[in-house]
């Protein structure tokens, strides 16, 4: 049975982050939401792992985090926050589990910190260009990320009922079941809602993607080093980072396997959370027994 999730702040500098734990035994399992989201994404799939010492939180601009407007919000600092959740909960061996814009935080962390890193286990995520495997990001992203349609993008940003009507369209579209896509796109949105919103963090990681990517590119040779297993779990529906890219990802690690999860989307963990948790406890650790 499933303990109850005890909420936790984490200091980052003068920034509180907002993280849930579990208590429980095995490697620490630490899970990551992309963006426009946040930790609410794993809902579904923390009941799915009784038992186990489980983390998740939200990167500062999102969700209960702090929002600080001063903040320098790329993916660099995600792999900080990330960084800050590890060593602030005294977490060792731990299994990253990135999903959507998290993947290159959570790679170039265990990059950085192989010895602290059980295992990734990767759910429709990405990393850098990939001969063969062309990404291909969501229609509101790869507006937001590209600064010919800055004073457009600026417009979604001023009315919130504009940008709610495209967060409907492309969050919702991710979202398979129609109840659950009426319970969680208001709950993911309302951070978008609240003062101070989460804007500001979307602008700014937008505008840092395609360095984010490049920079995640220039260290692709560094992943066939990586000594713990990859295990690349990405929904078999999403038409957006798909399979085909995963298996892509998968072979860069010498120790990656791709693993698809049937009848999910770009959200597995909503669509699916049972064949997820099952994805991330059966995926072998570095020492190479399962979880």
């Amino acid at each position: 049975m499933a303990q109850p999730l005890t909420t936790v702040s984490v200091e980052r500098g003068p920034h509180r982050i907002h993280a849930r734990v579990q208590p429980g035994d095995g490697p620490p399992i630490v899970l990551m939401h992309g963006f426009p989201d946040n930790h609410h994404l794993y809902d579904r799939l923390v009941p799915h792992l009784p038992g186990r010492h489980v983390v998740v939180f939200d990167f500062l601009g999102w969700g209960e985090s702090d929002k600080p407007a001063s903040h320098d919000y790329t993916f660099e600092n995600q792999a900080g926050d990330l960084d800050a959740v590890v060593r602030a909960l005294g977490l060792d061996r731990v299994v990253l589990v990135p999903h959507d814009a998290s993947g290159p935080a959570a790679i170039n962390w265990a990059l950085d910190h192989p010895d602290q890193v059980a295992g990734i286990v990767a759910l429709n995520t990405f990393y850098g260009d990939i001969p063969g495997a062309p990404l291909n990001p969501p229609e509101a992203i790869r507006l937001f990320s590209d600064s010919d349609f800055a004073r457009l993008t600026a417009h979604f940003a001023a009315s919130l009922a504009q940008f709610r009507w495209l967060y409907d369209f492309q969050v919702g579209g991710f979202i398979q079941d129609d109840d659950l896509r009426r319970e969680f796109v208001p709950l993911l949105f309302r951070q978008f809602e609240d003062q101070p919103s989460s804007i500001d963090a979307f602008m700014r990681l937008n505008a840092n993607l395609v360095p984010a990517v490049l920079a995640a590119t220039e260290r692709t040779e560094e992943l066939r080093n990586l000594p713990a297993p990859v295990r690349v779990a990405f929904g078999e529906n999403d038409p957006y980072l798909t399979t085909a890219y995963g298996a892509a990802l998968a072979a860069l690690f010498p120790h990656g396997e791709a693993t698809p999860i049937a009848a999910a989307a770009h959200f597995p963990q909503l669509d699916a959370p049972a064949d997820v948790a099952h994805a991330i406890l059966s995926a072998p650790t570095a020492a190479g027994r399962t979880r």
